[in-house]
C-alpha cells in the first residue's frame, strides 16, 4: 500500500510540475517565425502576471518592434502608440506609451540579462514598467538588478536575431517588424 501512495505521489508531481511550466510558456509569433518564452512567476510574479494579460487579451497582436539597437536589445510593447491595429498608433511616439492599467512596481531579481532574456521596459523610475518589454541579443550585465527580468527565450531566438535593427544611437526604426501574435501556450 505504501508503495501505491508513493508512486501516486511521485505521478502527481510530475504531472502538476508538467501542468505549472506550460502555463508559463508563452509563443511570440513573427514574421520569420515562432518563439518559445517561458516566463519565471516565482521571480517576479507581477510583471509575469501583466506580461500574461496583455498578450493573452490581444494587446501586443499588431505592436511594432519601436527600438532595436545591434547587440544590445529589441524592445515591443508600447500598446497605445505601438500597434499599427489602432487609431492611436503614431510611430513617432512608439515607446511613450503603455497600457490603461496602473504601472508595474519594480520586481529586481538574480535572473541575468544574458542572450534571450525579457526583461521590462521603463523609464528612469523602477516602478514605471507597464506593457512594453525587450529581448536582449547579448549580454547587458548594466542591467542587473536594475531592470524587471521575468522571462527567457527557449527557442527560436534565431527568429528574434532576425529583426529589424535601428539606429545604431537611439535604436529607432523606421520600418519595423512587428508582434503578429503572443499567446500562452
Amino acid at each position: 500500500m505504501k508503495k501505491i501512495i508513493y508512486l501516486f505521489i511521485i505521478f502527481f508531481s510530475l504531472v502538476s510540475t508538467n501542468i505549472f511550466a506550460q502555463n508559463n510558456l508563452m509563443i511570440l509569433k513573427l514574421t520569420y517565425g515562432d518563439v518559445k518564452i517561458e516566463l519565471y512567476p516565482e521571480k517576479a510574479p507581477n510583471h509575469v502576471k501583466r506580461f500574461k494579460e496583455l498578450a493573452d487579451s490581444g494587446k501586443y497582436d499588431g505592436v511594432v518592434f519601436h527600438r532595436v539597437i545591434d547587440g544590445f536589445m529589441a524592445q515591443t510593447g508600447d500598446v497605445k502608440f505601438g500597434n499599427v491595429n489602432s487609431p492611436d498608433f503614431n510611430l513617432s511616439l512608439a515607446g511613450t506609451g503603455g497600457s490603461d492599467l496602473p504601472n508595474v512596481k519594480a520586481e529586481f531579481t538574480d535572473i541575468a540579462h544574458t542572450r534571450g532574456t525579457l526583461s521590462a521596459a521603463r523609464s528612469a523610475d523602477p516602478d514605471s514598467a507597464n506593457s512594453q518589454f525587450f529581448i536582449c541579443f547579448d549580454s547587458a550585465p548594466h542591467l542587473d538588478r536594475q531592470y524587471s527580468a521575468f522571462g527567457k527565450v527557449i527557442s527560436g531566438m534565431e527568429f528574434i536575431d532576425k529583426i529589424k535593427r535601428g539606429d545604431p544611437n537611439s535604436g529607432a526604426v523606421p520600418n519595423p517588424d512587428k508582434i503578429i501574435s503572443l499567446r500562452s501556450k
